[in-house]
C-alpha cells in the first residue's frame, strides 16, 4: 500500500498586500538568541514575544496565515522601542528595522485601537511633526514654566492623579528659551576657502525648542570650511510617522523634503538628530515602489550624513581650545544601532583638549526615549530611564552629552525622579562649538543654566 504524503494547505497571509514584511528578510533570522540581552523590553520582562526573535516569529506566523492580526499581535509590536540594538547584536545581519516598520504600518491599517489610545496618538501626531504648531504652543509653555506654575504643579503631586501618558508629557517638557531664534539664516558662509556646500535639516522639535543646537551646528560647519544652506519652511522628515506605522503620511513628508533639498543644490545633507537621520537614510526603502520618487529618494539618502560623519570626513582646520571637564557620553540608539555610528562622536570629543569622556555602563541599552515611546509607554520608559540614570551617576561626571535631544530630556526627567540635581545636558556639537569659540567651562555651564530643564 502506498503512503500518501499529507501536504499542509497554504494559507493566505494575514497581512494585506501593501508592503507586507519581506519573507526573505524574515527568513534571515536563525533564532540564535543573540538579540535577547540587547533588547530593552526583553531585559525588563524576560518575555520571548517581547524580544526581536519573538516578534519576528509572530511576523512569520502572520505572513503564513497562522496568526491573526489581533490586539495581542498589536501589543507586542507596540512594546518594541525600535532602538535597533538587536541589529548591532545580530550575527546574521537581520534587517529588523525594515521588518518592524513595515509591520507597524500593517498594524495601523488593520487593527483598531481603543478610543483612548487612538485619540492620544492623534494628539501627538497632530502636534510634534509640525513646527508652526509647536511655535504656537511655545508662548503658553513659557508662561507656565516661568510663572512658577510648573514648579507648583510638580510639587503638589497632582501629576500622580492624571493619566500617566499626560503626566509623562508634562515631565518631559523642554524648557522654552527666553530668546527665540526659530529661523536659521538661509546661508551661513564658510570661514576661509569653502570645502563643502552642505544643507542642514532644521527639524521639528529641534528648531523650536533646541534652536541653540542648530545654531551651534551651523557655526561648527562654517568654522570647518562648509557653506551651510538651511532651506526655510522645512517639513517634518517623517521619522515619528515611520516609527509609528503612519507610512502614507511619512511618505508625503519625505517627498516634500527631498524636493526642498534638491532645489537647494547642496553636496551633502547634514543632520544633527539621530532619529531623523536614520529615517532620511532609508527614504529609498520608504518610497521603493513609487516610480516617480524611488530613484530620487535613493539619491537623496546617499547624500544624508550625520554631523559627526561629515566632521570626521573633513580634516579639522579650526583650532580647538581646552575645555577642562568630565562628561558622560550617551549613545543615542538611532545613531549607534540604526546608523552604525559609534566611533565618530568619540573621535570628535577626544579632539577637544582637556575634555575627559566617561563611558556609561550598559551603553548600548536604550534610555527609554525612543521618539514618542516615553509618552505612549511611560512605565517601561521610566524603568529604562532610571536604569540609565543609575549608570550615568556612577560616572561622576559634570555633564551628560548625547547626539539626540530626546535622550537628554529623558535623562533629565530620570534625574528629577531620583531627586538629583539635573546635570547640564549638551548636544555633542555644542561642546565642539564651545571649544572652537574658546568658551570657558564656567561660561558654558552658566549658559546652559538658562536653557536647561527646570
Amino acid at each position: 500500500m502506498s503512503h500518501l504524503t499529507q501536504i499542509e494547505p497554504t494559507l493566505p497571509s494575514s497581512f494585506d498586500a501593501h508592503h507586507a514584511p519581506d519573507k526573505g528578510l524574515l527568513s534571515d533570522c536563525v533564532h540564535c538568541g543573540f538579540c535577547l540581552p540587547a533588547c530593552p523590553t526583553y531585559v525588563l520582562w524576560g518575555e520571548e514575544m517581547d524580544s526581536p526573535r519573538g516578534r519576528i516569529y509572530m511576523m512569520q506566523k502572520a505572513s503564513e496565515g497562522k496568526a491573526a492580526l489581533d490586539t495581542n499581535f498589536q501589543l507586542h509590536m507596540d512594546n518594541c522601542l525600535g532602538c535597533m540594538a538587536c541589529m548591532t547584536a545580530c550575527p546574521s545581519g537581520v534587517q529588523y528595522s525594515k521588518l518592524i516598520e513595515d509591520t507597524r504600518a500593517q498594524v495601523e491599517r488593520n487593527i483598531p485601537r481603543s478610543t483612548e489610545d487612538s485619540l492620544f496618538r492623534r494628539l501627538l501626531f497632530a502636534t510634534f511633526p509640525y513646527p508652526a504648531r509647536l511655535r504656537m504652543m511655545a508662548a503658553p509653555l513659557f508662561l507656565y514654566q516661568r510663572s512658577g506654575l510648573q514648579a507648583l504643579v510638580r510639587a503638589s503631586g497632582i501629576l500622580k492623579l492624571i493619566p500617566k501618558k499626560f503626566a509623562a508629557m508634562e515631565t518631559l517638557l523642554p524648557k522654552v528659551p527666553a530668546h527665540f531664534n526659530w529661523r536659521m539664516p538661509v546661508r551661513t558662509a564658510a570661514q576661509g576657502a569653502p570645502r563643502r556646500r552642505v544643507g542642514m535639516l532644521s527639524g521639528c522639535v529641534q528648531q523650536v525648542f533646541f534652536s541653540h543646537v542648530n545654531a551651534a551646528t551651523a557655526r561648527v560647519l562654517a568654522a570647518e570650511g562648509c557653506e551651510v544652506i538651511t532651506p526655510q519652511n522645512q517639513p517634518c522628515c517623517g521619522a515619528l510617522m515611520v516609527h509609528s506605522g503612519l507610512e502614507e503620511q511619512a511618505a508625503a513628508m519625505a517627498r516634500t523634503l527631498i524636493e526642498l533639498f534638491e532645489r537647494a543644490d547642496v553636496d551633502t545633507i547634514v543632520i544633527n538628530a539621530a532619529g531623523c537621520g536614520s529615517t532620511m537614510k532609508e527614504y529609498g526603502h520608504l518610497l521603493r515602489d513609487d516610480p516617480q520618487w524611488a530613484a530620487r529618494a535613493r539619491a537623496f539618502s546617499d547624500r544624508c550624513k550625520d554631523i559627526t560623519e561629515i566632521l570626521c570626513d573633513l580634516p579639522p582646520q579650526a583650532p580647538r581650545n581646552p575645555l577642562p571637564m568630565r562628561i558622560a557620553y550617551h549613545d543615542a540608539c538611532h545613531l549607534r544601532h540604526a546608523q552604525g555610528i559609534f566611533q565618530q562622536p568619540r573621535q570628535l570629543l577626544s579632539g577637544i583638549p582637556c575634555l575627559e569622556v566617561a563611558e556609561i555602563a550598559e551603553s548600548s541599552l536604550c534610555c527609554g526615549s525612543a521618539g514618542v515611546y516615553n509618552l505612549l509607554h511611560p512605565e517601561p520608559a521610566q524603568q529604562l530611564g532610571d536604569r540609565k540614570v543609575t549608570n550615568l551617576l556612577a560616572t561622576q561626571s559634570a555633564a551628560v552629552v548625547s547626539a539626540n535631544p530626546g535622550c537628554l530630556l529623558q535623562l533629565e526627567s530620570g534625574l528629577r525622579r531620583r531627586g538629583e540635581t539635573v546635570l547640564p545636558a549638551f548636544h555633542m556639537v555644542e561642546l565642539l562649538d564651545a571649544s572652537i569659540r574658546g568658551v570657558s567651562t564656567e561660561d558654558l555651564l552658566s549658559e546652559r543654566k538658562t536653557i536647561s530643564v527646570n
